[in-house]
């Protein structure tokens, strides 16, 4: 019998209907101008995508002249709704958007529960929406490709790189990391800390970022210092709040979207 992770958030954080769901998709990318920058990891946000869906559009748009070179995607996302020691993996072979199946590498899967540090559960993965909300951008803007799916809880960026080297030395795998940044403060105070943890991503210092700063602080910080030992150069793609996009500024939460190449 086939395992199936069927979407939790599909209707909540985007659109329910495919034919929707892509017309949303399409009109957030097709308002990002395009570049030649060919990232190898890319850092983006997870809310709603009425919330944020421009500013992770301005990550994948890059991504859509590699849709041929890109053939397994390794991504990654904090643990939101179960507490998750070091990092959580799934039995599934498909994880399910409305647009459709996307199979899992399940030998990358194997192979990572040799780390110490992985762990099955299918749990931690079932209602967790920080991996689903950056499927159906994948689905749109690669051709065919495998996801090892990680859901991360408190771990070591030195541990977290080890699991992202056991991919390194293919060209053809991406490195996704789902993360929004500082949460409910005033848009003032928000854009003070959002700007230092911006600063703080282009100049890979995996040992500064909080969870106050990010949600996302253990998988940020954990590619960020990958990054830093293969010498990536980093770029900011948007910076922006949810006073910006559908909130009001009195209590926002931040979204930034980096490149790394």
């Amino acid at each position: 019998m086939t395992i199936v992770r069927e979407p939790a958030v599909a209707g909540l954080f985007y659109p329910e209907d495919a034919y929707v769901l892509q017309h949303s998709l399409n009109e957030m990318l097709n308002k990002v101008p395009v570049t030649d920058l060919e990232p190898r990891a890319i850092i983006v946000p997870h809310a709603g995508y009425i919330y944020s869906g421009e500013v992770a559009a301005s990550a994948y748009k890059l991504l859509e002249p590699m849709k041929n070179k890109i053939h397994r995607v390794v991504l990654l996302g904090p643990a939101h709704r179960v507490a998750v020691s070091g990092c959580a993996l799934s039995r599934a072979e498909y994880f399910r958007t409305p647009l459709g199946d996307i199979p899992i590498d399940t030998e990358a899967v194997q192979n990572l529960l040799q780390n110490s540090n992985a762990q099955l559960s299918d749990l931690a993965h079932q209602e967790e929406h920080s991996l689903e909300v950056q499927l159906p951008f994948l689905q749109t803007v690669l051709h065919e490709f495998c996801l090892v799916p990680v859901v991360v809880g408190q771990m070591e960026a030195s541990a977290i790189m080890d699991v992202l080297e056991l991919f390194w030395e293919d060209p053809a795998t991406l490195f996704v990391v789902s993360s929004d940044l500082s949460h409910f403060h005033d848009y003032l105070s928000a854009q003070k800390i959002d700007r230092q943890t911006t600063s703080a991503i282009e100049q890979l210092q995996f040992d500064y970022i909080s969870g106050e700063m990010a949600c996302g602080a253990y998988p940020v910080n954990g590619l960020l210092k990958l990054a830093k030992k293969h010498h990536l150069q980093c770029q900011t793609l948007d910076l922006r709040n949810s006073g910006d996009t559908a909130g009001d500024k009195s209590r926002v939460v931040g979204y930034g979207a980096y490149a790394f190449y």
